[in-house]
Parts: structure tokens; C-alpha cells; sequence
């Protein structure tokens, strides 16, 4: 039996593109963006070709760092979680829908929303214990927003910030004053108290003039008084001055009377 030549396909390496299979595997391999698996406590299904993080009721006290880099759902409601910090959701590009209501978050920081801020289209920061939040932390944010049932203390800043924010209309008569500069809207809706006309920043303005006043006022008392009390006080002496020199020979007395009358 003659062995016929090998066919020049299985003799050479096969090439993509003039890389052998192996090195194009390789650099696959590199440049390829890894995509970081579901974390351990969540549960992660897949939605429209893109992953649904689900980390709701986990007992959580803070935001996960290993999450998903094509997450496009993500829920951590119904946790612990205190804080949302700087850069907390930076390499999720793709994030749409984040659901942080129920937890027990007071604190935001100002680029806490850095890198998903234009893409998200719903934020859920309901039944929290937010009291006051950065205007600057929602600069940037497009999406839905909800933020009722939280204990706000509504001032010019919160005013401020809600400016711009496009709030969830199912939820906007929710948003209640727990506090207030005014007293008298403390436990009244914010909207319905914006929309009467109140502007909380000019009742700050004025606030802060009268406290002006009121210093100045302290400080030009202080000033008389003590303007005051150094007239009478040199009065006293000399008049204290004038019975010594009563009590001295005449010709002394007339000399010195005259130099007392002149200075009084």
C-alpha cells in the first residue's frame, strides 16, 4: 500500500489572519473584557443578553464590589446597607434599573453615582433614613427617580437638589418634610409646600440677615455701654476731685475749681 502525501491543511499549524490558532486563543484570552461572576450571596439571571443581579433581603450592610460588569438590573433592596459611597457603581456601564429602597442609608457621597449616573433609567431610594443628600451626587442623573418615605429636612439644599430631578409622579406626594427650616411644614408634602409658592432659600437668605443684624446690633450695645460707663466713671473722680479741693485754702481752690469746671 502506497502512503500518500499528508494534505498541506494538516501539515502546516492553521492560521488566522497569520497567527497560528494557538497565539489568536491567546490573545483572545488578554483582551477579551472579563466579565466578573454573580456574587456568592446574590442570585444572577440573565436578561436580554445582559445579567439581572438579585441581592435583595441578604442582610447586606454594604454594596458589593464583585458584581457582574454587564449588569443592567441590579437589587439590593430590603438590606442593611447604611452608605452609598464614592465610585460605588463605576465599572457597571451597563446599569439601567437600581433598586436601593428599604435599607437604612443616610449617607450619600457626592460621586457615589460616578460612571452610571446618564445610564441609569430607574432609581429607587424609597423607605430609607435619608435626611439630606448633595445636589451635586444627582447633577448627572437622567433616570426616574423615587425618594419618598424618607425622614427629609427640607431646606434650601434638598430644594435645590430636587430642581433638576426627573421624581417618579407615582410616588412625588410621598416625599414628606420630617423636618424644616419653617416649622410650620414640618410633616407637610414637600411638593405641595414648594407649590404654594414657599421658597427655602430666600427664607434662608433672610435668616441670615437678621442674624447679621442681630450681631451688629450686640456689638454697637457693647460698644455705648462701655462708652458709658467711662463718661461716668470720670465724672465720679473728678467730682470726688472737687470736694478734696474744697477742703484745701481758698487761693489754692480757686485755681483748681477753675481747671475741674474747664475739663467737666
Amino acid at each position: 500500500m502506497v502512503n500518500k502525501p499528508m494534505p498541506a491543511l494538516f501539515r502546516k499549524p492553521f492560521r488566522v489572519a497569520g497567527l497560528t490558532l494557538h497565539r489568536a486563543l491567546l490573545l483572545m484570552l488578554v483582551f477579551v473584557e472579563p466579565v466578573l461572576t454573580c456574587p456568592k450571596i446574590c442570585h444572577c439571571a440573565e436578561k436580554n443578553g445582559m445579567t439581572a443581579v438579585h441581592c435583595a433581603s441578604r442582610n447586606l450592610e454594604e454594596i458589593p464590589t464583585d458584581l457582574p460588569g454587564d449588569t443592567v438590573s441590579l437589587f439590593l433592596d430590603s438590606n442593611r446597607i447604611t452608605k452609598i459611597p464614592n465610585n460605588a457603581f463605576k465599572d457597571l456601564g451597563h446599569l439601567q434599573e437600581l433598586d436601593l429602597s428599604k435599607n437604612s442609608i443616610e449617607i450619600i457621597d457626592i460621586g457615589a453615582f460616578n460612571g452610571v449616573a446618564e445610564g441609569l433609567r430607574l432609581l429607587d431610594l424609597s423607605n430609607n433614613h435619608i435626611q439630606s443628600a448633595p445636589k451635586e451626587a444627582f447633577s448627572k442623573i437622567k433616570a426616574k427617580i423615587r425618594l419618598s418615605n424618607n425622614p427629609w429636612h427640607c431646606e434650601c439644599a434638598l430644594q435645590e437638589a430636587l430642581r433638576e430631578l426627573k421624581l417618579d409622579p407615582e410616588t412625588v406626594n410621598e416625599i414628606s418634610c420630617q423636618t424644616s427650616v419653617q416649622e410650620e411644614y414640618a410633616g407637610k408634602p414637600l411638593i405641595q409646600v414648594l407649590d404654594s409658592g414657599i421658597n427655602f432659600c430666600n427664607f434662608h437668605h433672610k435668616t441670615t440677615d437678621v442674624a447679621m443684624f442681630v450681631t451688629m446690633f450686640g456689638w454697637f450695645t457693647m460698644v455705648i455701654s462701655y462708652v458709658v460707663y467711662y463718661v461716668r466713671h470720670n465724672q465720679e473722680d473728678a467730682r470726688r476731685h472737687l470736694e478734696y479741693l474744697k477742703s484745701l485754702p481758698s487761693t489754692q481752690l480757686t485755681k483748681d475749681c477753675d481747671t475741674i469746671n474747664t475739663v467737666l
